[in-house]
Protein backbone atom coordinates (compact mmCIF):
# COMPACT_ATOMS: atom_id res chain seq x y z
CA UNK A 1 0.00 0.00 0.00
CA UNK A 2 1.41 3.53 -1.11
CA UNK A 3 1.44 6.24 1.49
CA UNK A 4 2.32 9.84 1.22
CA UNK A 5 5.68 11.12 1.93
CA UNK A 6 5.18 12.99 5.19
CA UNK A 7 7.43 15.74 6.22
CA UNK A 8 7.93 13.97 9.07
CA UNK A 9 9.57 10.61 7.28
CA UNK A 10 11.27 13.01 4.86
CA UNK A 11 13.04 14.42 8.30
CA UNK A 12 13.81 11.00 9.54
CA UNK A 13 15.14 10.07 6.06
CA UNK A 14 17.44 12.92 6.27
CA UNK A 15 18.77 12.06 9.43
CA UNK A 16 19.34 8.51 8.29
CA UNK A 17 21.13 9.92 5.27
CA UNK A 18 23.49 12.21 7.92
CA UNK A 19 23.97 9.69 10.63
CA UNK A 20 25.42 7.09 8.09
CA UNK A 21 27.70 9.29 6.58
CA UNK A 22 30.36 8.57 9.29
CA UNK A 23 30.80 5.01 8.21
CA UNK A 24 32.39 6.19 4.97
CA UNK A 25 34.85 3.95 3.63
CA UNK A 26 36.73 6.76 1.07
CA UNK A 27 40.56 6.50 2.05
CA UNK A 28 41.21 7.51 -1.63
CA UNK A 29 38.65 10.93 -2.54
CA UNK A 30 37.64 11.77 1.36
CA UNK A 31 34.77 12.24 0.38
CA UNK A 32 31.93 10.65 2.87
CA UNK A 33 28.76 10.30 1.39
CA UNK A 34 25.77 9.50 3.33
CA UNK A 35 22.63 8.16 1.42
CA UNK A 36 18.86 6.80 2.92
CA UNK A 37 15.77 6.32 0.77
CA UNK A 38 12.43 5.59 2.39
CA UNK A 39 10.43 2.52 1.66
CA UNK A 40 6.16 3.07 0.81
CA UNK A 41 5.78 1.63 4.03
CA UNK A 42 7.94 4.03 5.57
CA UNK A 43 10.74 1.60 6.21
CA UNK A 44 14.10 3.54 5.88
CA UNK A 45 17.50 1.74 4.12
CA UNK A 46 20.75 3.62 4.24
CA UNK A 47 24.05 2.94 3.04
CA UNK A 48 27.53 4.84 2.49
CA UNK A 49 29.75 5.39 -0.25
CA UNK A 50 32.10 2.18 -0.38
CA UNK A 51 35.51 3.10 -2.05
CA UNK A 52 38.26 0.52 -3.57
CA UNK A 53 42.01 1.35 -4.80
CA UNK A 54 40.69 -0.57 -7.93
CA UNK A 55 38.06 2.55 -8.79
CA UNK A 56 35.95 1.48 -11.12
CA UNK A 57 34.78 -0.96 -7.96
CA UNK A 58 33.87 1.71 -6.05
CA UNK A 59 29.87 1.72 -4.78
CA UNK A 60 27.75 4.90 -4.31
CA UNK A 61 25.83 5.36 -1.15
CA UNK A 62 22.81 6.03 -3.22
CA UNK A 63 23.13 2.52 -4.97
CA UNK A 64 23.76 1.01 -1.33
CA UNK A 65 20.96 2.54 0.28
CA UNK A 66 18.99 1.34 -2.42
CA UNK A 67 20.45 -2.14 -3.10
CA UNK A 68 19.78 -2.96 0.59
CA UNK A 69 16.17 -2.30 0.31
CA UNK A 70 15.73 -4.79 -2.49
CA UNK A 71 18.11 -7.25 -0.49
CA UNK A 72 15.35 -7.13 2.19
CA UNK A 73 12.67 -7.19 -0.48
CA UNK A 74 11.41 -3.93 -1.32
CA UNK A 75 11.38 -2.60 -4.94
CA UNK A 76 9.90 0.57 -4.92
CA UNK A 77 11.09 3.87 -3.14
CA UNK A 78 8.97 7.11 -2.07
CA UNK A 79 11.95 9.33 -1.22
CA UNK A 80 15.94 9.92 -0.94
CA UNK A 81 17.77 11.60 1.11
CA UNK A 82 21.64 12.24 0.21
CA UNK A 83 24.37 13.65 2.58
CA UNK A 84 28.12 15.29 1.80
CA UNK A 85 30.29 17.64 2.54
CA UNK A 86 29.72 21.11 0.77
CA UNK A 87 31.43 21.00 -2.53
CA UNK A 88 33.83 23.42 -3.48
CA UNK A 89 32.27 26.13 -5.57
CA UNK A 90 28.54 24.94 -4.83
CA UNK A 91 26.74 24.47 -1.78
CA UNK A 92 25.54 20.25 -2.37
CA UNK A 93 26.67 17.34 -3.71
CA UNK A 94 24.47 15.57 -6.22
CA UNK A 95 23.94 11.89 -7.18
CA UNK A 96 25.95 10.78 -9.96
CA UNK A 97 24.69 9.68 -12.90
CA UNK A 98 24.48 5.88 -12.91
CA UNK A 99 23.15 6.30 -9.42
CA UNK A 100 20.38 9.02 -11.18
CA UNK A 101 19.63 5.99 -13.77
CA UNK A 102 19.14 3.65 -10.68
CA UNK A 103 17.00 5.87 -8.70
CA UNK A 104 14.65 5.65 -11.68
CA UNK A 105 14.33 1.99 -11.60
CA UNK A 106 13.18 1.96 -8.01
CA UNK A 107 11.55 5.59 -8.07
CA UNK A 108 8.91 7.56 -9.17
CA UNK A 109 10.00 10.62 -11.76
CA UNK A 110 8.62 12.83 -9.06
CA UNK A 111 9.99 11.49 -5.82
CA UNK A 112 11.36 14.00 -3.76
CA UNK A 113 14.93 14.09 -3.64
CA UNK A 114 16.56 15.49 -0.42
CA UNK A 115 20.43 17.02 -1.03
CA UNK A 116 21.78 17.60 2.08
CA UNK A 117 25.18 19.64 2.75
CA UNK A 118 26.97 19.20 6.03
CA UNK A 119 29.74 21.44 7.30
CA UNK A 120 32.45 20.10 9.62
CA UNK A 121 30.50 22.56 12.54
CA UNK A 122 27.36 20.01 11.88
CA UNK A 123 25.58 23.28 10.70
CA UNK A 124 23.16 21.84 7.37
CA UNK A 125 21.54 22.97 4.38
CA UNK A 126 18.90 21.08 2.74
CA UNK A 127 17.84 21.54 -0.88
CA UNK A 128 14.94 19.67 -1.86
CA UNK A 129 13.90 18.27 -5.40
CA UNK A 130 12.20 16.12 -7.80
CA UNK A 131 14.19 13.05 -9.19
CA UNK A 132 12.97 13.89 -12.86
CA UNK A 133 14.97 17.43 -12.27
CA UNK A 134 17.90 15.06 -11.82
CA UNK A 135 17.39 13.14 -14.77
CA UNK A 136 15.07 14.82 -17.08
CA UNK A 137 15.63 11.80 -19.96
CA UNK A 138 16.33 8.63 -18.00
CA UNK A 139 16.19 4.96 -19.66
CA UNK A 140 12.80 4.04 -18.58
CA UNK A 141 11.69 0.20 -17.88
CA UNK A 142 8.74 -0.59 -19.91
CA UNK A 143 5.38 0.38 -18.67
CA UNK A 144 6.29 3.09 -15.99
Amino acid sequence: MKKKISEKDLRALAEAAIAVKKNSYSPYSHFKVGAAVVAPDGQIYAGTNIENASYGLTVCAERNAMFRGVCEGQHEFAALAVCTDPVEGEAFGTPCGACRQVMTEFMDLNAPILLISLNKKGSRKIYKKKLKDLIPFPFLKPGK
